[in-house]
């Protein structure tokens, strides 16, 4: 059972992986995968081994084919020559021959339920009767069998890996693109597992959208416990992208999970070196886990919540904030030179300024600004600020006249006291603001209160850091995982990040922006699906997406995917506007939507296609 408010690891059944267990009582192991041709023993070994010393705890390599698999042998030899024995992954997909022989030299092999058995996805609807659907039932567990069996004689581990983009048609039919779908299609498998009793068995459910990849592991927890299964899972948020874009998309997805305690092996997936992966993975689950052990928090969920179909929370609008408008996004300038040239010329700009004590002298045009409420009552034109008050200061919300008003409120506070006061100012926004060392479980109790309450202000929530301007990528992983649940919950009208370093104010908002889209909340500029290339890549993934986005960084609120190869292409970026997906070797293939519209276009003239394409569909 997941306790809301207090972090603890969630209890799973411990994992033989070579010599790395998962699982049980050991960490949260970190882990990424090669880029390179798994045929090439030299350049598998030379990135695996930048992996390993990186501090990657296992290292994943594709294998398409048998002799793909057959060379695992070969390069699990050369690693452990050179004193390595970090274990090996296999990555298999549409052939269980493959698997089957991966096991042999791999410590694990990771199948992938949507493929395994049943034909590549199409997007067709097929009808079954409930007789036709258990025969194909009865497929599966005929040709999955006999790869357990070799994964018991060879003490190999397997990880049953649902990726939300290459769910089978058979599937599909049946559920819709649903979580319910996805929990379905790793249950089917997971049930054969315990059938035939084996037990080394890891969990992943991935998506490039991260309410789909939430929401599914949710709900696969959930599943699980009712059967009585306890495996570890292993979290990724595929096809994240590159840069701050990837790190912080990952880090609300991935931290979401991890803050309520789900968990056991991470996988960041980045288009960039797969040994730049593991230290944003080891930042991220140092950050969460650093949590353990904290003072505990009296929360109660609120009547009516639900943790595995949350639904954002009801809330009457108070200044454009909460009821139906996207999550604003408040921002800091004080102290640091003058507001009003710090926002202008900004891509992104803050719906709200925070100025403390006094306005500035230059106010941007159209800028909406926030002041302490003393000052607030000293001003003579009050025409597009408001006030903020401390919760010690709640008797002066009512003497202050203003259409919008906001209250720092802590977990913690006089419930009767602020409860009347926020009945009776519906004009009020509620800023919740936590130092606990779990500040998401505060915060989450604070909301849960006000809902049990009755009470509808919206609810900003305000997260506080002290980082440099050179500590902005830990900055980002932190401030995304503090906020993936609380977004993913339902509960966010708005954002605040808060620093008390150096980091540049542009960076501040640029990051909560980027939160609020990772968690599609809010939508301020493209968004870019993509994948973290394998040796099944067609084509050079990272000049091909440097190019795509310098070529379309004007264009606002699109979603473009960039695949290497069609494993997981048309379906993972599904509810893409555009798609770019390796077809053949230096071939590539354009979709809109989830329609194919060109085919097997040379590498070199590709882009040009793809900006014709978008182009012309604007």
């Amino acid at each position: 059972m997941i306790d809301l408010f207090n972090y603890r690891r969630r209890a799973a059944s411990e994992v033989n992986v070579g010599a790395t267990p998962m699982g049980g009582d050991n960490p949260i192991r970190i882990q990424s995968m090669t880029t390179t041709p798994t045929t090439d023993t030299e350049a598998s070994v030379a990135q695996a081994e930048r992996i390993i010393e990186a501090g990657g705890e296992y290292v994943r390599l594709t294998t398409q084919g048998v002799r793909e698999a057959e060379n695992l042998k070969n390069i699990n030899a050369r690693l452990r020559a050179d004193g390595y024995t970090t274990p090996l992954v296999a990555d298999v997909h549409f052939n269980p021959h493959v698997a089957e022989v991966a096991a042999l030299y791999a410590e694990k092999v990771r199948i992938n339920p949507g493929n395994y058995v049943d034909p590549a996805r199409t997007f067709k609807h097929l009808e079954y009767t409930d007789e036709e659907y258990a025969d194909e039932l009865k497929k599966i567990e005929e040709r999955f069998v006999p790869l357990l069996d070799i994964c018991k004689e060879h003490h190999t581990a397997l990880r049953i890996g649902v990726n939300h983009g290459s769910l089978s048609d058979r599937i599909m039919s049946r559920y819709g693109d649903t979580p319910e779908g996805i929990v379905e299609s790793c249950m089917e498998f997971l049930r054969i597992c315990r059938r035939e009793d084996f037990k080394d068995v890891v969990i992943s459910i991935k998506a490039s959208n991260t309410v789909v990849m939430v929401r599914s592991v949710r709900l696969l927890v959930s599943e699980m416990d009712k059967e009585g299964m306890r495996y570890p899972l292993h979290l990724g948020v595929t096809e994240a992208g590159e840069g701050e874009d990837g790190r912080i998309k990952s880090a609300v997805g991935i931290g979401a999970l991890l803050a309520d305690g789900i968990g056991d092996t991470v996988r960041v997936s980045l288009s960039e070196e797969p040994e730049a992966e593991i230290p944003v993975a080891r930042h991220l689950v140092d950050y969460v886990t650093a949590r353990a052990g904290h003072t505990p928090i009296p929360g109660t969920a609120a009547p009516g919540f639900d943790w595995l179909r949350p639904e954002r929370r009801k809330t009457a609008a108070a200044g454009g904030i909460g009821g139906t408008n996207a999550p604003v996004v408040i921002a800091s300038m004080i102290g640091g030179g003058d507001p009003a040239t710090q926002t202008a010329g900004q891509d992104l700009v803050p719906d709200f300024v925070y100025t403390g004590q006094s306005l500035p002298e230059r106010r941007l045009q159209g800028q909406r600004y926030i002041v302490d409420f003393a000052a607030y009552a000293s001003l003579t034109d009050t025409e597009g600020v408001y006030p903020i008050f401390p919760y010690n200061a709640v008797p002066f919300i009512s003497q202050v006249e203003a259409d919008l008003k906001f209250l720092v409120l802590p977990y913690g506070a006089d419930s009767d006291e602020y409860t009347a006061c926020l009945k009776a100012h519906p004009e009020v926004v509620v800023v919740s603001m936590s130092q606990h060392k779990n500040r998401l479980g505060e915060q989450r109790a604070l909301v849960h209160e006000l809902m049990a309450a009755g009470v509808t202000n919206p609810v900003v929530f305000c997260q506080a850091y002290r980082r440099s301007q050179e500590e902005k990528g830990d900055f980002q992983i932190e401030a995304s995982a503090d906020m993936g649940a609380l977004m993913f919950d339902g509960l966010t009208d708005g954002l605040w990040l808060m620093n008390a370093g150096t980091l540049a104010p542009a960076d501040l908002t640029a990051t909560a922006f980027g939160i609020l889209q990772a968690a599609r909340l809010r939508t301020s500029k493209t968004e870019y699906i993509s994948c973290p290339g394998c040796g099944r890549t067609l084509y050079d993934l990272r000049s091909t997406i440097a190019r795509i986005k310098e070529a379309t960084k004007g264009m606002k609120g699109l979603k473009i995917g960039i695949m290497g190869c069609i494993v997981n292409g048309p379906g993972e970026m599904a509810d893409a506007d555009y798609g770019y997906v390796g077809a053949a070797r230096g071939k590539v293939s354009l979709y809109k939507g989830k329609q194919c519209v060109e085919k097997n276009i040379p590498e070199e003239e590709a882009v040009e296609h793809l900006l014709r394409l978008i182009n012309e569909g604007n």
